[in-house]
């Protein structure tokens, strides 16, 4: 071989062993840059990102474990933050009892809560409300706080919705609970979205990727009763659907790369900030 084609042969293996491993470093870079400001946040009480040896434990305050209700959840290679996520198929869900999981139990007047999530909403064979995490028991009439999609309320289909219950029941003078942000945007299939919602005792806010998603009358959406007090006996913590009609369901279909729950209300430019950071360093699939 030509001494010059064999130098030449060498050192384009040499680049491309040094490009791969760098690819590698910024890959692990990004995936600790997209959580660090999560898990830095002293309000964080649990963060699931599904990454490591132990996917279904948290991470952040509490160290909490996601159990399955029915069939195993499959753990994917694919995420928008860690390269990890949960597959939720259609009946499948999560769950936390009660008792295992203290430190989610937010309640009282001056309670307050915010829900992030990352997800990839996939279509399932009806059409109903979808929850994606929450205490939230409306068989028992024990519902705290929740995040939906799809909530079907005050003519809205698909939008982010964050639900809060004072009373645990229905709202005063209706079938169901209505106390509800709901947002302006439509959750699109097969996208990578960071929902959520917060609440300050005040009034609830949904947001769309990092952006407080107003829409005229529902969000925000004013309400002074708190977070119900379910007792020892109170709702589970759910992932992928609530207990209602006497059975599981709401179910969401998809993929979630990330679920964070804080023990404060988050502030607009607060979530506007984990957004513009996380979605910098977004880990496409190779």
């Amino acid at each position: 071989m030509n001494k010059g084609i064999l130098f030449l042969t060498v050192c384009s293996i040499f680049v491309a062993v040094v490009t791969c491993c760098a690819s590698g470093k910024i890959k692990e870079d990004n995936k600790k840059i997209n959580m660090d400001n999560i898990l830095k946040d002293k309000s964080l009480l649990c963060c699931w990102d599904f990454s490591g040896s132990k996917p279904f434990i948290s991470k952040g305050r509490y160290e909490y474990s996601l159990i399955p209700g029915n069939t195993p959840v499959e753990v994917k290679d694919e995420g928008p933050l860690t390269g990890r996520s949960i597959d939720i198929k259609e009946g499948q869900y999560l769950y936390i009892s009660r008792d295992k999981c203290p430190g989610l139990n937010l309640h009282g007047k001056n309670a307050q809560v915010t829900v992030l999530a990352w997800v990839k909403r996939q279509r399932k064979s009806y059409t109903e409300c979808e929850a994606i995490a929450g205490m939230w028991n409306e068989t028992r009439k024990k519902r705290q706080y929740c995040l939906f999609l799809n909530i079907q309320l005050y003519n809205s289909a698909d939008q982010v919705s964050g639900h809060v219950s004072g009373v645990g029941g229905p709202t005063p003078g209706n079938k169901y609970c209505v106390d509800v942000a709901i947002g302006k945007t439509p959750l699109n299939y097969g996208e990578w979205t960071m929902i959520g919602f917060t609440y300050d005792d005040h009034e609830i806010k949904s947001y769309y990727n990092g952006t407080f998603d107003a829409r005229e009358k529902t969000n925000p959406y004013s309400y002074e009763l708190g977070l119900f007090d379910g007792g020892d006996d109170g709702a589970d913590f759910t992932v992928g659907a609530v207990h209602r009609h006497d059975e599981m369901g709401n179910f969401f279909v998809g993929q979630i790369g990330m679920i964070a729950i804080f023990d404060k209300m988050l502030t607009e430019k607060e979530i506007a900030e984990i957004y513009t950071l996380q979605s910098r360093y977004l880990l496409k699939k190779e």
